[in-house]
């Protein structure tokens, strides 16, 4: 048997059914679009690379870049080169880079080139045959959700998504899943019309990060935890992604979508559903899935939307030591644009674990750090049989879950100040953080979702339902903006504007500060 055709199951140095070891993909190859673009570069190739260094990917294993430019073979491969010697995380190798670079093939052409697509046929049949790849084979579609139907089309015209017996064909989809409801389902449409549900792997590259799937163990594992996981002990949760970055020079993008639709229909509401779910009775995809889709039907946003609601653009101010420009003076944004650089949402999940308890989420750039955190607020105690001085600098009992950076979690709980004096009782934390328990490093969330694609293992992929249920949620807030004119300005390197404080303080409480 060739080296090209060894599968997991003939590898003779690991046990398939061992758990305890990694998933190796089987013989398959990867056909990127938008492989030139800042996505691809920073992050797909780096991971892919840091699969194949960590003995992930098959022996066979090929990738196909596909795009405009002027390349042949070679000048594909030293463009990959660059990418994962600047971002990988793994040590460069050659031994590595020689094994993968063997199976670099680029393909150049239009979305509309019936040729190029038929030559991209081509080259999968030829990688098969020198390669072995099984005739198995992903298309990462790193675009512009307007170029998802033309490829989908000459895909389904040349035979490309067609899987032929004992091979698969998959397709992977970036976010934004769509702008709205409306378009959501007509993406939805255009890409289950040529592949099928089971095929179909809606990449959210937060559900990749070690952190969020630990939060599951953190509930389901530990009988400390979710007793009182429900609103007879939870106060509110705060969920939590800010940058400290500007746009970053994508006016292109980002101008037009904004802060919510960027991150809270995707990634924000999909840590809610993961931190207000019930316990599936596995954690197989469909099992987890449907968890989390009773809890996004769930959700509902107050009837007072200017109440419940916070949107913002910074405005120039001090990032740290760095003087920096406001938003509507980026290069490429229209001086009178109304796209939000925050934004903020209280929402409630009608169920009878979570009654009465608010959910609070945000999301902004140029705030005062960097952080994504999940942070759930207790509850005070019934009675304290202390003096009020004994309690001043007693806050609520909370569990974060820092997503990043510094992965980890923390607990806050009240303990006595030592000292003989008279009794004071103070907030203190114990911490628990990836890098210094475990010897293993994380791998990055890409390397977590692409080897899962290849695998055909998809828990930590949402279907169309909760794409479509998510954007049920954040339609109405969209359509209460539109109507309301410039969101307020906030100074860049604060925590965002006045309205998101207000937001909280209407209900008595306040943005926990990372």
């Amino acid at each position: 048997m060739s080296p090209a055709r060894i599968s997991r199951g003939t590898n003779p140095l690991r046990d398939p059914d061992d758990l305890r070891l990694p998933k190796i993909a089987g013989p398959c190859a990867v056909v990127m679009f938008g492989v030139t673009g800042d996505l691809a570069r920073k992050k797909l190739l780096p991971a892919i690379y840091d699969l194949a260094g960590r003995g992930l990917l098959p022996p066979g294993f090929s990738l196909v870049g596909f795009g405009r430019r002027d390349w042949d073979d070679a000048q594909f491969a030293q463009t990959v080169r660059e990418a994962v010697e600047a971002g990988a995380r793994t040590t460069f190798r050659e031994d590595v880079w020689r094994n993968l670079s063997d199976g670099l093939r680029f393909v150049q052409g239009e979305f509309d080139d019936d040729a190029a697509f038929d030559k991209l046929a081509a080259t999968l049949r030829a990688l098969d045959e020198e390669r072995g790849t099984g005739g198995n084979a992903a298309f990462y579609l790193s675009i512009p959700p307007d170029a998802f139907e033309p490829v989908c089309a000459q895909l389904d015209r040349s035979g490309l998504a067609t899987q032929e017996q004992d091979s698969w064909r998959r397709v992977i989809i970036e976010k934004p899943f769509g702008h709205d409801l409306a378009s959501a389902r007509e993406l939805n449409q255009t890409v289950e019309h040529v592949f099928g549900a089971d095929s179909i792997f809606r990449i959210d590259h937060y559900l990749g990060k070690e952190t969020v799937q630990n939060l599951l163990a953190l509930r389901f594992a530990n009988q400390l935890f979710e007793p009182v996981w429900n609103s007879h002990y939870v106060d509110h949760v705060q969920i939590t992604m800010a940058e400290d970055i500007g746009i970053a020079g994508r006016a292109g993008y980002y101008d037009g979508i904004g802060a919510a639709r960027d991150v809270i229909q995707n990634h924000l509401l999909q840590l809610l559903a993961l931190t207000a779910m019930e316990q599936p009775n596995s954690f197989g995809a469909d099992e987890l899935r449907a968890e989390k889709e009773k809890v996004l039907a769930a959700v509902r946003l107050p009837e007072d939307l200017a109440k419940a609601t916070a949107r913002g653009q910074y405005t120039a101010g001090w990032q740290g030591s760095e003087k920096v420009t406001g938003f509507l003076q980026e290069d490429g944004i229209d001086p009178g644009s109304t796209t939000e650089t925050y934004a903020a949402v209280k929402l409630e999940v009608y169920t009878r674990r979570w009654a009465g308890v608010p959910f609070y989420l945000r999301t902004g750039k140029r705030l005062g750090k960097r952080v994504t955190e999940i942070a759930v607020i207790f509850r005070r105690a019934p009675h304290l049989p202390f003096t009020d001085t004994a309690t001043e600098e007693l806050g609520q009992n909370a569990i974060v879950i820092r997503v990043q950076p510094d992965e980890g979690t923390t607990l806050r709980f009240g303990s006595k100040v030592p000292g003989a004096g008279t009794m004071q009782v103070r907030d203190v934390t114990m911490d628990f953080s990836y890098g210094s328990a475990f010897t293993e490093s994380s791998p990055e969330a890409y390397e977590r979702l692409i080897l899962d694609v290849l695998l055909g293992d998809p828990p930590l992929f949402p279907r169309h339902r909760e794409v479509e249920l998510s954007w049920r949620i954040l339609d109405r807030v969209e359509r209460f903006w539109a109507r309301k004119g410039r969101p307020e300005g906030y100074e860049a390197g604060t925590w965002g504007p006045r309205s998101a404080a207000e937001l909280l303080a209407r209900d008595r409480r306040e943005w926990r500060l990372p």
